[in-house]
C-alpha cells in the first residue's frame, strides 16, 4: 500500500537516490528549491532543509505558502522513497496560475505502477483534513501521465493557462 510519510533522516539515503534518478531533469515535488545538491549532500545541509521542511506549514519563507512535504512509500519496500509530494494549504497568486495545492514527482524506476494516483489519493485526505474543500492539481499540458493520474483522482479540467493544465478536484 502506497503512504505518505514524513520526511526524515533515516530515509535521507533513499531519497538521494530517488532524485538521482531525474538524471539533471527539473525534479517535481520534492522541494529542494534553495538548497544545492552540495548542501543536501552533507548532513548539516539535510538537517536544516529537513528543519525548514517542518517549520513550512506554520512558518515558511516569505514569498511562500504553508505547506507540508510528504516522501512516497510503499509499504512492500517502507525503506524505498518513491517519490514526494508537496501539500501548499493556500494559493498565492503563482500557485493559483501554475502550481496548484499539490504537486507531486515519481522517481522514474517507480512510474507506470500506480504510484502517482495512489499518492494523490492519499494527499486529498490529509488535505481534507486541514479543512480544504477543494484543490487545485496541474500539469504540463504535455505530460500524459500526470493528466489521467489527476483525473483518476476526480481532477476535473478547468482550463489550460501558460501550457499548465488546471484541474480542481473537489474533496
Amino acid at each position: 500500500m502506497i503512504r505518505l510519510v514524513e520526511p526524515s533522516e533515516a530515509l535521507r539515503d533513499s531519497w538521494f537516490k530517488s532524485i538521482a534518478e531525474f538524471g539533471g531533469d527539473h525534479v517535481h515535488g520534492y522541494s529542494i528549491f534553495g538548497f544545492t545538491a552540495e548542501e543536501l549532500a552533507d548532513p548539516d545541509g539535510f538537517g536544516r532543509w529537513l528543519a525548514q521542511q517542518r517549520r513550512n506549514l506554520t512558518d515558511p519563507p516569505e514569498g511562500f505558502v504553508p505547506a507540508a512535504l510528504y516522501w512516497i512509500v510503499d509499504d512492500t519496500d517502507p525503506d524505498q522513497v518513491l517519490g514526494s509530494l508537496s501539500l501548499r494549504l493556500c494559493l498565492n497568486d503563482f500557485l493559483l496560475e501554475e502550481g496548484g495545492h499539490i504537486g507531486y514527482g515519481v522517481r522514474p524506476s517507480a512510474r507506470r505502477r500506480g504510484v502517482a494516483t495512489a499518492a494523490l489519493a492519499a494527499s486529498l485526505g490529509t488535505a481534507r483534513e486541514h479543512g480544504l474543500a477543494r484543490v487545485l492539481v496541474t500539469c504540463d499540458e504535455d505530460n500524459e501521465a500526470s493528466r489521467r493520474t489527476i483525473e483518476r483522482c476526480g481532477g476535473v479540467l478547468e482550463d489550460v493557462r501558460k501550457d499548465k493544465r488546471r484541474y480542481w478536484i473537489s474533496l
